[in-house]
């Protein structure tokens, strides 16, 4: 699974995840911003932006220009963008690896909140144990738990209520090789005892249902001025990477939890409609106004600067050639 941001942005206390695409901590880091401006307007095409352009896009979210140049060098060492040279201008677009993964991610991130999969009524458990002396390994089987929408329900016991598709076992079969892991998929014994504790209680469902909630009291306030145009330019690549840096976590926040153990009218679907609704009705004033930013260092806006909509999301890469690119090392893991 492509991973669209480090998981302990959510959860601190799992680990640091082994990815090489930025780290987002409290508010925005350059390198992240980077990534989504680029993400945003040149996945499909993966053409080459100034690096002038990126600075001055960089600059208007609030990066200073030290900031934003450390930043798009240190993607470049990462193997995140690629850079050229004509002259004295320098542009950068996404690597191909790097383009590939934020794709997954993004179509992850909208499929994974269109539907819920009809719930069996089973739980998948996985249970684990490693060495004292092997705490990366450690940290890194709990995060990846979490990018597969477990769980932990007692320390080292970890649910799902969705089955362990081949991907989730290689990847566990790859995080414990030095340890042991029993993974089995059945249904809940119920106890009259008072300690008893529901699998669903894994997840802080209260907490989850907060986050949407401020999530739809946010957006739900902007979606007037987006519909009638009123939001455009700086303000809005500003509010689309906003919106998306928000909504890309409630995936791992709500893995595809069964309906039938939340509360009614959970705001899952609403909080989904509410982002494509900002995130598509800002494409246009917000594609513009990179273009124009773009046209300021070059000779005029380059063609293939195209605004990433809800519809690219789910239809990914796979229909639109990326062109080829010399080979390079381990790719730049990760999404949105």
């Amino acid at each position: 699974m492509a991973s669209p941001f480090d998981i302990d942005e959510i959860y601190p206390d799992d680990a640091d995840h082994p990815l090489r695409l930025p780290r987002r901590q409290v508010g925005n880091s350059p390198q992240g911003v980077a990534v989504t401006l680029l993400a945003d307007y040149t996945l499909r095409t993966r053409v080459a932006l100034p690096s002038a352009a990126i600075v001055a896009l960089l600059a208007e979210t609030g990066v200073t220009t030290a900031g934003a140049r450390t930043a798009i060098s240190r993607l470049a060492r990462r193997g995140v963008l690629e850079g050229s040279r004509l002259g004295r201008r320098s542009s950068y677009r996404l690597s191909r690896a790097a383009a590939a993964n934020l794709s997954a991610g993004g179509h992850w991130i909208l499929s994974s909140t269109s539907s819920t999969p009809r719930w069996d009524g089973c739980w998948t458990v996985v249970a684990f144990s490693l060495p004292q002396e092997l705490s990366t390994q450690r940290r890194a089987l709990r995060a990846q738990l979490r990018w597969l929408g477990y769980a932990p329900l007692y320390d080292g016991l970890w649910i799902s209520p969705h089955e362990l598709t081949p991907p989730a076992r290689a990847q566990l079969d790859q995080l414990t090789p030095l340890g042991a892991v029993t993974v089995f998929r059945g249904r809940q014994a119920m106890l009259d005892a008072a300690t008893h504790r529901a699998p669903i209680e894994a997840w802080d469902i209260q907490g989850i249902s907060r986050s949407y909630e401020a999530f739809l009291r946010r957006w739900t306030l902007l979606l007037p001025g987006v519909v009638s145009g009123q939001v455009a330019g700086a303000a809005a690549v500003r509010a689309r990477t906003e919106v998306m840096d928000t909504f890309r976590r409630f995936p791992v926040l709500d893995p595809q939890l069964p309906v039938e153990l939340l509360p009614r009218e959970w705001p899952r679907r609403p909080a989904r409609e509410l982002f494509a609704a900002v995130y598509d009705g800002l494409a246009a004033p917000a594609e513009r106004h990179v273009r124009a930013v773009v046209a300021r260092f070059a000779d005029g806006a380059p063609p293939g600067i195209e605004a990433h909509t809800t519809a690219d999301m789910l239809a990914g890469l796979h229909d639109t050639p990326i062109p080829a690119e010399p080979a390079r090392g381990s790719p730049a893991a990760g999404s949105y």
